[in-house]
């Protein structure tokens, strides 16, 4: 089957129609766009927000290859169809999802009003590869055929991802349909054979998003650091960098108040 230039996305609105402000929410690896209703909400009634599944992940469209520009250009597209198409609106993007709204504001400047990137940079992060190896390793070799519930794939699980709070998060991904059984909703083999992708970044080509940005990390994360900085300001000259104390990588899920506090602060500032 021939690839799909532009694959179909899912997403959802959260808030007021009538809003004042139009905000995009772009989940990481393993995420969907339902990742960020706590935050969502948490900017209402001001905001009306489109949360989007990306290429891969929810019930958005699969791909043959991993490829951001191919993404970004996704994302382009089915903003102009609606949220976006009576002007530009605020991008905020998480891990993967951060480097998709990176290339988005580069490629289709002209949709982007603000931009706000967390815990991710603009470079390959190789240092993670082998953490996302394992989890992506794991869920590939869940047993779904025995499955009579999702606890059953809790308990495959648990060995080889202890933490809670990280297998709960990606058992989120199983869904049942009834003719089928259980199945992932990410293209997990994908993901997995192309994960020098995922990690790294592609060549900007010369461009520069010349709009105000946000680079939020978290404090005990390791996905931005102080070297970052030069090739963050390279193509985002406006940038200023905030780091949420006592929060991971997934610093939404673990401080939604304190994203919720940084984001009203700086997307509703005018």
């Amino acid at each position: 089957m021939t690839e799909r230039l532009s694959p179909a996305l899912n997403s959802t609105a959260v808030g007021p129609a009538d809003a004042a402000r139009r905000i995009v929410f772009l989940h990481g690896l393993f995420g969907r766009g339902k990742n960020f209703t706590r935050i969502a909400s948490g900017l209402a009634p001001e905001a009306r927000c489109l949360l989007v599944d990306l290429p891969n992940h929810g019930q958005s469209e699969w791909t043959e290859h991993v490829d951001y520009r191919q993404m970004a250009d996704a994302v382009a597209a089915h903003l102009r169809e609606g949220f976006a198409a009576e002007g530009s609106v605020d991008v905020v993007g998480h891990s993967m999802g951060g480097k998709v709204a990176m290339v988005l504001a580069l490629r289709h400047p002209e949709l982007v009003r603000r931009l706000v990137v967390v815990d991710i940079s603009p470079v390959a992060a190789e240092e993670s590869r082998g953490e996302f190896e394992h989890l992506l390793g794991a869920l590939v070799e869940v047993d779904l055929g025995s499955l009579q519930r999702r606890t059953d794939a809790g308990r495959q699980l648990r060995e080889k991802i202890p933490e809670d709070g990280v297998r709960g998060f990606l058992l989120q991904n199983l869904r049942r349909d009834d003719a089928e059984g259980f199945r992932w909703e990410p293209n997990l083999r994908l993901l997995r054979a192309e994960l020098d992708v995922v990690m790294g970044f592609p060549d900007a080509e010369g461009a520069r998003y010349e709009g105000p940005v946000l680079w939020i990390a978290g404090g005990r994360s390791d996905y931005v650091s102080r070297e970052d900085l030069p090739a963050m300001r390279e193509l985002f000259p406006k940038v200023r960098r905030m780091t949420v104390h006592g929060a991971g990588h997934w610093v939404h899920a673990e401080k939604p108040d304190e994203v919720i506090a940084a984001l009203r602060s700086f997307l509703f500032a005018d």
